[in-house]
C-alpha cells in the first residue's frame, strides 16, 4: 500500500514525521502485546473492579498507587469501615479484597473509602461496571450487577458498513413523554421507525454514566459503567441485539477525550494524586471544558482506556466507536481558537503525539476484535492521515466527521440571500475530502439541534414554523424553508464522501430545539424529547418532510450511490442549476427562487433515464411539477452545458427549488 506522502504531494515534507507515527504506533502495541494481538493483551476490566468467583465468592481490585488504606463500605457492612472490608496491598499499588459469597449480592449498593497522606475521601471504583444514583440525595453509589439469568444473545453483528447511513439519537430524549426515557422506550418506540426510515446504523450518545444529564453524556464519569438512568445493562443489550435482528448497527459515542472534573463520582484526584490517570498540572485541565486531559503517554491510563473499548464491545456487541473531542486529544492546546491552514501543525510539537500512538492502538484493536467493525472520529482539523490505514502511515480510522459542511450550510443561509448562493462554492464544499480518507456528511447533528444553535427548519422558518404548518396553510415562508430543507438534505446525502449522518427528529424538520433540565428552566424536560406524532398525525406539514427522507434514504441504499465518486455535469451559476452524477444516478438541483426552466439540457451519459425521486412530489408537500417514472431519451447532439467528454444531451423540465433524481434504466 501507498503511503500518505505518496499519493498526496503536500505531505512529502512531512515523510520523517509520518514514519515516526507509525513507528511510534507499532512500536507501542509490541510494548504491549509483544508479538501477539493487542485484544489479547488489555484485560484490565477483567481483573480490576468487582468479579464473581467460581465457588461464589467474590473478588475486588484496585489501582491506586497514593493509598494508604482502603476500604470496601456499603449495605453490606452498613456504610462502615471495618477490617472485614478492608483492601489488602498487593505489589504495584494495587489492592485486592476476597468477600465471602453470602456477605454481596446483586442489587447492593458500595463505594470505596481511601485515604492517603493529608486526606481521604469516598470514591467510586475506577472500573465500575453500574452505577446508580439515589433520587433524594442525587449522590451515586456502585451497584453490584450479577443477575441470575445473564442475557443470552439471539444475533450476531449487522456486518460490515462500507457507506453508513447513520441515525444518530440520544436515549433520553428519545421519548414524546416528558421523562428521561428508557432503552425498552427506544427499542419499542424509535427502533422500528429508524429501520422505516431505511437508515442502517445508529450512532448512540451518552451511554458511559455521567453526573449531569444536561451535558449530552460527554463529560463522563464512569468509562465502564453504562448509564443507570436509561435501564439495566440486560435491557440495553436487549436493544442491540433487536437492532442487528433489523441489520441495524449499532455505534457509540465513546468518550476519551476528557474526564469530568467530580472527584466523587469521577477518576479525579482518585487517590489524592493529581496525575493518576491525567497529565500535571495545567496540562491536565481543559480550559475550556472544566474537565481533566488523559495523559496518552501513561501504560495505566492506555491500558484503561483500551480495555474500556474491548469491554463495550465484548459486553454489549457494540459494532463500532465515534470518537468523540478528537481535536482536544491531538493538540496541547486542544485546537481552540486554532486556523488549521498549514499541513505543518499536523506534524510539528503542538500535536499530542501520545494522543496520536492511543488512537492508532484503539483502531488497531477495534479491527482485530471484528473485522467489520469500524471507527469514526470527530476532529475538526483535518489532520491528514486521521482516517488512513496504518499500513499507508495513518491513524487508522474508518471515517471522519466532513464537520464544514453543517457549518457552511449555516453560513450560506445567515450571510447570503438565496439569489447569492454559488452552485460553484457549494458543489466545492459539498465534495472537497481527502481522497484518500473516507467521510460522513451531515447538514446538522445534534450541534445543530441544542439551544444557542438552530436546526435547519428553525433559520429557513423561524416563527412561522408555529402558525403555518397544517397542511392547509399558505405561506411563502414555510413553502421556502420546506423546499430548501429537502434540498440541502438531498444535497449532501448524495455529495457524502462514504457515509451520511442525521440527527432523530430532524429528518422531519422537528420544531424544538434541545434543552435539558436545568435551574434556568425549572427543571422541565419540555425541551429535552422528540415530537414524533407531528409527522405521525396526517394533520401537519412534518409527515411529508419524513417521507422523502425515508424516500431519499432508501434511494441511496438500493443504487449504492456512494459507492461511487460524485461527479459534476452542471454548475450554472446564472441559473443557480447544480446537476451531478453518481453511479447509475443523475442528481439535478435547481436553486433559483423563482425560475424554473423547461428543456434546460446538458451533456450526460448515453442512456435511457428514468424519473426516480422528485422533491415536488405531492407526497413530499411539493407542488407536484415533475412527473415521477417519467423515461428520458438522450438526444444525439452536443450540449453547452455539461463536459466535453459526453456527445449526447439530456432535457429536463427543472422547477424553481427542486431536486430531480434520474436513474439509468438501459
Amino acid at each position: 500500500m501507498k503511503k500518505i506522502y505518496q499519493t498526496d504531494p503536500w505531505l512529502a515534507p512531512f515523510k520523517e514525521a509520518i514514519d515516526a507515527r507509525q513507528a511510534r504506533i507499532l512500536g507501542m502495541k509490541k510494548h504491549i502485546a509483544g508479538d501477539g494481538k493487542l485484544s489479547d493483551a488489555v484485560n484490565n476490566h477483567l481483573f480490576y473492579g468487582l468479579h464473581r468467583c467460581a465457588d461464589g465468592s467474590w473478588v475486588f481490585r484496585e489501582w491506586a498507587p497514593n493509598a494508604t488504606k482502603i476500604y470496601l463500605i456499603g449495605d453490606c457492612n452498613n456504610w462502615k469501615k471495618t477490617e472485614a472490608y478492608a483492601l489488602k496491598p498487593i505489589g504495584n499499588g494495587n489492592w485486592q479484597l476476597t468477600i465471602p459469597e453470602m456477605f454481596l449480592n446483586h442489587g447492593e449498593l458500595y463505594k470505596l473509602w481511601i485515604e492517603w497522606p493529608g486526606g481521604a475521601g469516598e470514591r467510586l471504583p475506577s472500573y465500575v461496571t453500574r452505577v446508580v444514583q439515589d433520587e433524594v440525595t442525587k449522590l451515586f453509589s456502585a451497584q453490584v450487577w450479577a443477575p441470575a439469568e445473564p442475557y443470552v444473545w439471539k444475533h450476531g453483528h449487522a456486518g460490515k458498513r462500507p457507506h453508513p447511513l447513520i441515525y444518530e439519537c440520544h436515549i433520553g430524549m428519545s421519548s414524546e413523554k416528558e421523562c428521561v426515557a428508557s432503552f425498552e422506550d427506544f427499542r419499542r418506540d424509535v427502533l422500528p421507525q429508524v429501520k422505516e426510515l431505511g437508515y442502517d446504523t445508529i450512532q448512540i450518545m451518552a451511554l458511559q454514566e455521567h453526573p449531569y444529564y444536561g451535558s449530552f453524556g460527554y463529560q463522563v464519569s464512569n468509562f465502564y459503567a453504562l448509564s443507570s438512568r436509561f435501564g439495566t445493562p440486560e435491557e440495553f443489550k436487549r436493544l442491540v441485539d433487536d437492532a442487528h435482528g433489523k441489520g441495524i448497527a449499532v455505534v457509540m459515542d465513546i468518550v476519551h477525550s476528557h474526564s469530568v472534573d467530580n472527584e466523587a463520582e469521577g477518576l479525579s484526584r482518585f487517590d489524592g494524586r493529581e496525575d493518576l490517570y491525567f497529565y500535571n498540572g495545567p496540562q491536565g485541565r481543559h480550559p475550556a471544558w472544566g474537565s481533566r486531559c488523559f495523559d496518552y503517554g501513561k501504560d495505566e491510563t492506555k491500558y484503561f482506556l483500551l480495555s474500556n473499548v474491548k469491554y463495550w464491545m465484548e459486553e454489549y456487541h457494540i459494532d463500532g466507536f465515534r470518537f468523540d473531542g478528537v481535536t482536544s486529544m491531538l493538540y496541547w492546546d486542544h485546537g481552540l481558537g486554532k486556523d488549521f491552514g498549514n499541513y505543518s501543525l499536523y506534524f510539528d510539537s503542538g500535536v499530542d503525539e501520545n494522543a496520536v500512538t492511543y488512537l492508532g492502538l484503539a483502531n488497531i484493536l477495534v479491527h482485530e476484535m471484528n473485522p467489520n467493525g469500524f471507527t469514526i472520529a470527530e476532529d475538526v482539523s483535518g489532520m491528514a492521515g486521521l482516517a488512513a490505514p496504518l499500513s499507508a502511515g495513518g491513524v487508522g480510522f474508518d471515517f471522519r466527521m466532513a464537520m464544514g459542511v453543517a457549518d457552511h450550510w449555516i453560513k450560506w443561509i445567515k450571510e447570503k440571500s438565496d439569489e447569492q448562493w454559488s452552485m460553484g462554492e457549494i458543489w466545492w464544499e459539498l465534495t472537497n475530502k481527502r481522497a484518500d480518507e473516507k467521510t460522513v456528511s451531515y447538514a446538522e447533528c445534534h450541534d445543530q439541534a441544542l439551544v444557542g444553535d438552530k436546526t435547519l427548519i428553525f433559520r429557513l422558518a423561524d416563527k412561522e414554523m408555529y402558525f403555518c404548518m397544517d397542511n392547509a396553510s399558505q405561506n411563502g415562508i414555510i413553502d421556502r424553508a420546506i423546499a430548501l430543507h429537502k434540498m440541502i438534505r438531498l444535497a449532501t446525502a448524495a455529495t457524502a464522501g462514504d457515509g451520511y449522518l442525521t440527527f432523530m427528529g430532524n429528518e422531519f424538520g422537528h420544531p424544538e430545539w434541545i434543552d435539558f433540565p436545568r435551574e434556568g428552566n425549572g427543571w422541565s424536560f419540555k425541551y429535552a424529547r422528540r415530537q414524533w406524532s407531528l409527522a405521525r398525525n396526517g394533520l401537519l406539514r412534518y409527515g411529508k418532510l419524513r417521507a422523502f427522507d425515508a424516500a431519499m434514504v432508501h434511494l441511496l441504499r438500493k443504487e449504492e450511490v456512494l459507492s461511487d465518486r460524485p461527479e459534476a455535469l452542471v454548475i450554472d451559476e446564472e441559473k443557480k442549476i447544480l446537476i451531478f452524477r453518481r453511479r447509475n444516478c443523475i442528481f439535478a438541483l435547481n436553486f433559483n427562487a423563482v425560475g424554473s426552466f423547461a428543456d434546460y439540457g446538458f451533456a450526460a451519459p448515453d442512456g435511457v433515464w428514468e424519473t426516480v425521486l422528485s422533491s415536488d412530489a405531492a407526497a413530499f408537500d411539493g407542488f407536484d411539477r415533475v412527473k415521477e417514472g417519467e423515461k428520458h431519451l438522450m438526444l444525439k447532439q452536443k450540449s453547452p452545458n455539461g463536459p466535453d467528454k459526453y456527445k449526447h444531451a439530456l432535457m429536463l423540465y427543472l422547477p424553481a427549488r427542486t431536486a430531480v433524481v434520474l436513474k439509468k434504466v438501459d
